[in-house]
């Protein structure tokens, strides 16, 4: 079985676990510590961060950045055609998103870690996105259509991590289609099985199989 190294609240991890639900794939979940990261993560990948997905053996290649995970996971199964969609758009998005956006997202989130401005004005920085964001929605439901694409799966768990910074000053803003989106996303069943809490992972425990069809131990 594939292995995921995984840690519930990084935006990153939760990209993976959406792109292997989406696929309807079946992985063992360890979910990580990050101040005690175990050795056999850091012994197939020596930087330390999650998510490291380690492939089958036969394979047994290792995926270190969750992008990549991503589209992995869609590339073995795609029912909904999540990369069906305009992918030049969809990585552009997801660029632009993993660069810029969460440079500021992360100067809002940590402002005490970075006293160059206030915490407004990061937020107004990161706002700069997000006013491209609603501008997709207002013309259809998802960022790119009117069906689910990747550049939806690769940027949620970054938007929802800004919102939850301040709940309150998020949903006064003036961007209701990518409020809306947002607690939709929020609802659906998907997003709310990748969120599901385990244990971290010791040596000696039991597999936790984590698939769309399973989110306990077995």
């Amino acid at each position: 079985m594939h292995r995921l190294y995984s840690f519930r609240r990084c935006p990153y991890a939760m990209r993976a676990r959406l792109g292997i639900l989406f696929a309807n794939l079946e992985v063992e979940l360890r979910e990580v510590v990050l101040k005690n990261k175990p050795a056999p993560m850091l012994a197939i990948s020596p930087k330390g961060t999650v998510p490291v997905l380690q492939l089958a053996e036969g394979d047994r290649r290792v995926i270190e950045e969750s992008r990549e995970i991503l589209e992995w996971a869609l590339e073995q199964n795609d029912p909904q055609g999540l990369l069906n969609s305009d992918l030049i758009s969809a990585n552009a998005l997801i660029e632009q998103n993993d660069n810029e956006f969460k440079h500021w997202l992360d100067r809002y989130k940590y402002t005490d870690r970075h006293p160059e401005l206030t915490q407004l004005e990061y937020r107004q920085k990161g706002e700069v996105f997000l006013q491209l964001l609603e501008r997709l929605l207002t013309k259809h439901t998802y960022l790119l259509g009117e069906n689910i694409s990747i550049a939806d799966i690769g940027i949620l768990p970054f938007v929802r991590q800004f919102a939850h910074v301040d709940r309150e000053a998020f949903y006064s803003l003036p961007y209701p289609n990518l409020q809306q989106w947002l607690s939709d996303w929020l609802e659906q069943p998907v997003f709310q099985q990748s969120m599901v809490k385990f244990q971290p992972w010791q040596e000696g425990d039991e597999v936790v199989v984590f698939s769309r069809s399973n989110g306990s131990v077995t």
